[in-house]
């Protein structure tokens, strides 16, 4: 059975990304990218869909012993994880080299103390496990083969096969160093070079302390926003710049229910607003390869936006249900692929124009096309900014005029007259400048409830919905506005858990709700950051610090955040781990570091 979502570690080469779990089990990898089939499944099923348990030995039928430390070592994706055993300490160094040639797993047991019996228990099972590979030696290497794919085992131990499983049985005593390689490679090429463990851990320690000495954060968040860098960067597709939202697909919004998604894609607004914390952070480059990747995206057809797209650009991610797996704690469907990538979503138009502006804004080298396309946006949204959509939070119910949407319209034409007149686009002001009065007109008219002192989720709605609190984030009104205020403390009141935490929006258990979706999910964490930083800008600079720091104590041990809360398991749910989590908690750091609201 797989282990809660928090007993998981990240660890990647920015192209895919494994989930060790607290026991030394891999049970869930992808390759070679981050939305091909896994090769280890067992997180959405059983032991029978794949994994690699690497860890002491332990007696048959028992339950493998789990880990008493681990920690990344210092700031990398290097996961370090020891066990004392009544034989002694052993420790279990786990990583994924950056990539140059064939993607690696890399497993170094190192002696601590004592002699140690350990076991390597691995059992590759492709699509998703439902394929068996055919395992067999081949010029001294262990490969196991099905069908395009090849994965290649390498160790200096020695292992036997039994009941379709690898397995080697081994000691170590301290200073013993014992390392186990996994490698992809296509079936019909030629087997991918012997892997060098040690002298790629020396290369992948170096790559990631180059690579956080370029942030310009030294705050006293500094660990939390650090380790939120790195997880972002680990969910970058470094040959295209391309940013996925998780790494894993069905993990459960509401464990045993169906609010299970693919989130192995591109969503233009997770991936907007997470340049945009990198570019506050002084990563420059990730904002300019996502900024290309972009323009390669949308080109020729920017009228039809994507709200998400394939890491390198695809466009069909026709969704599917793998029947044969169980799902995460019995939450079924278990999805690949999203079929809320056709959806109407015009808040995009939004987030992509505010991520633009703001790489314009930092001194991003100028592009031109991503000013034409800018300008595209805004053509489009002349004429259809007043249409109902699927909002911010992809409803699978009728489309609505939601609030959001509309205020991100206003955004992504505000953004736009800036762009024109700092002299940088040619476009018609006058015009753009009545159409900005005329969306924010609409929606202070018709999104906001006068006797409620708030604005709704959807015109004419009693709703409230947590993404009105980017109100004043984006600039749309001041936040001293009376309407601001008014909004902050009716969600406060309608959508808070009883741990403080902020839901997206109502949702009514058994019954569909306004997502279309029966059952219940946890407190959004985005939204709870959201809620953390208005409170900051209306002046609750001392309730904001606690909410943000009550946000940090969610994490795993290792930094680590999904995409919810459920304040009734008080457990952390949703796919793992989440940029959409980890990027507003830099934001909220960077807020509350320039008001000085932290400490005590």
């Amino acid at each position: 059975m797989a282990g809660r979502i928090e007993d998981y570690a990240l660890i990647g080469d920015m192209q895919t990304a494994a989930l060790v779990c607290r026991d030394g089990t891999v049970d869930w990898l992808c390759l070679p990218r981050f939305d091909s089939h896994a090769i280890f499944a067992g997180l959405l099923g059983t032991g029978e869909h794949g994994f690699w348990r690497l860890g002491p030995a332990y007696a048959p039928g028992a339950e493998p012993p789990t880990s008493a430390r681990r920690t990344y070592r210092g700031d990398s994706l290097i996961l370090e994880s020891e066990w004392d055993t009544p034989r002694g300490t052993v420790r279990v160094i786990d990583f994924m080299p950056p990539r140059d040639g064939a993607p690696q797993l890399i497993r170094i047991v190192e002696g601590v103390s004592g002699r140690v019996p350990m076991r390597s228990e691995l059992r590759m099972r492709f699509s998703y496990g439902r394929v068996v590979p055919w395992v067999h030696k081949q010029e001294g290497r262990t490969v196991a083969v099905a069908g395009p794919d090849s994965v290649w085992f390498d160790t200096e131990a020695e292992t036997y096969g039994k009941a379709l499983t690898t397995y080697a049985d081994f000691t170590v005593a301290p200073g013993d160093r014992v390392a186990f390689t996994i490698s992809w490679e296509p079936s019909h090429k030629e087997p991918p070079a012997l892997p060098e463990p040690e002298q790629s851990l020396v290369a992948t320690e170096d790559f990631w302390r180059d690579w956080v000495e370029h942030c310009t954060y030294h705050g006293p968040y500094r660990e939390a926003v650090v380790r939120s860098l790195i997880t972002l960067k680990a969910l970058t597709y470094a040959p295209t710049g391309g940013i996925v939202a998780a790494p894993t697909t069905s993990l459960p919004e509401d464990i045993g229910g169906v609010r299970n998604w693919d989130y192995r894609y591109t969503w233009l607004r997770d991936a907007a607003i997470t340049l945009s914390s990198l570019l506050r952070t002084g990563y420059r480059e990730e904002a300019r390869a996502w900024r290309e990747w972009l323009l390669r995206a949308v080109a020729g057809d920017p009228e039809n936006l994507q709200i998400m797209y394939g890491i390198a650009g695809e466009r069909e991610l026709g969704e599917a249900e793998l029947d044969w797996l169980p799902g995460y704690e019995n939450s079924t469907p278990v999805r690949v692929g999203n079929g809320a990538a056709h959806q109407l979503q015009l808040d995009v138009y939004g987030e992509v124009t505010e991520a633009l502006h703001l790489g314009h804004m930092t001194g991003l080298a100028r592009n031109d096309y991503a000013s034409v396309l800018q300008l595209k946006l805004i053509r489009y949204l002349e004429d259809h900014w007043n249409e109902p959509d699927e909002g911010i939070w992809e409803v699978r119910g009728p489309r609505r005029h939601f609030v959001h949407s509309k205020v991100m319209a206003w955004v992504a034409v505000d953004r736009t007259i800036k762009l024109i007149e700092s002299g940088d686009a040619d476009g018609p002001l006058e015009r753009w400048k009545q159409l900005r009065d005329d969306i924010h007109r609409d929606v202070c008219d018709k999104g906001y409830d006068k006797e409620r002192n708030t604005f709704t989720q959807s015109y004419g709605s009693q709703e409230l919905d947590a993404s009105l609190l980017l109100i004043p984030q984006m600039g749309f009104l001041p936040p001293d506005d009376k309407r601001v205020i008014g909004t902050i403390e009716a969600i406060q009141r309608e959508l808070s858990t009883s741990d403080g935490f902020i839901l997206r929006y109502p949702t009514d258990g058994k019954d569909e709700g306004v997502d279309g979706l029966p059952g219940d999910e946890g407190a959004f964490l985005a939204c709870s950051f959201w809620m953390a930083d208005d409170l900051a800008m209306i002046g609750r600079v001392d309730e904001a610090r606690k909410l943000f720091e009550k946000l940090l104590s969610l994490r795993n041990d290792l930094g680590l955040l999904a995409e919810e809360w459920d304040p009734r398991l008080q457990r952390q749910v949703g796919n793992f781990p989440q940029a959409f989590s980890h990027v507003p908690l830099i934001d909220t750091a960077l807020r509350l570091t320039a008001s000085g609201a932290y400490g005590g």
